[in-house]
């Protein structure tokens, strides 16, 4: 069976697919690379692409604000350079605590605070991908917020099912890892 590769632009979305992938995945092997920022996340792709052929690859980024289709489209370019058109690319809408403001129960029980559990009947968090800083959102709610620290809680907590979600890139996400499992090891999805 041939490694998922994650390829990443920061360490709390690597610390959160570290938390997260077992779950999903039991059993599967995979590796998540980390980089320091956007710009070193695009210049690694097509390099990293070319040097592991026996692998499967996923590249995940932050939108934060851009164009989400000139993103991706501009990442699917970069794999294309790499040699790997097949690269499942996903992009993360706006920020990774986007995806924790879309499961509140998740984040009550992370944080142990109960009240968290309400904000999905926020208008505000309703949808959690459009909101302008997720992060500066959840450091408002929850005082004690570190970005690793989040990442590795939620990573445990987040649901598995997606419907649980009210984050559609979250969703989206999900949905493209389960077929991409499904497609390459020959066992269905959860």
């Amino acid at each position: 069976m041939r490694p998922l590769v994650f390829l990443v632009e920061e360490a709390s979305m690597k610390a959160f697919l570290e938390e997260f992938l077992p779950r999903l995945l039991p059993g599967r092997r995979f590796i998540c690379l980390g980089h320091e920022g956007k710009q070193d996340l695009e210049k690694s792709v097509p390099r990293k692409l070319r040097a592991w052929p026996d692998a499967d690859f996923v590249v995940l980024r932050d939108n934060d604000g851009a164009d989400c289709t000139a993103l991706k489209s501009r990442l699917l370019t970069l794999c294309r350079q790499g040699g790997r058109p097949e690269t499942l690319v996903r992009i993360v809408c706006q920020e990774l605590e986007a995806w924790f403001l879309g499961a509140p129960a998740a984040l009550a029980e992370a944080y142990s605070n109960p009240r968290l559990a309400d904000l999905g009947r926020k208008a505000k968090f309703r949808i959690p991908d459009v909101l302008g800083s997720p992060s500066r959102e959840l450091a408002r709610l929850v005082p004690t917020f570190q970005k690793v620290d989040a990442a590795r809680r939620l990573g445990r907590c987040l649901p598995l099912d997606v419907a649980a979600s009210q984050s559609r890139s979250f969703q989206v996400f999900v949905r493209g890892i389960c077929r991409l499992a499904a497609a390459t090891d020959g066992e269905p999805g959860p």
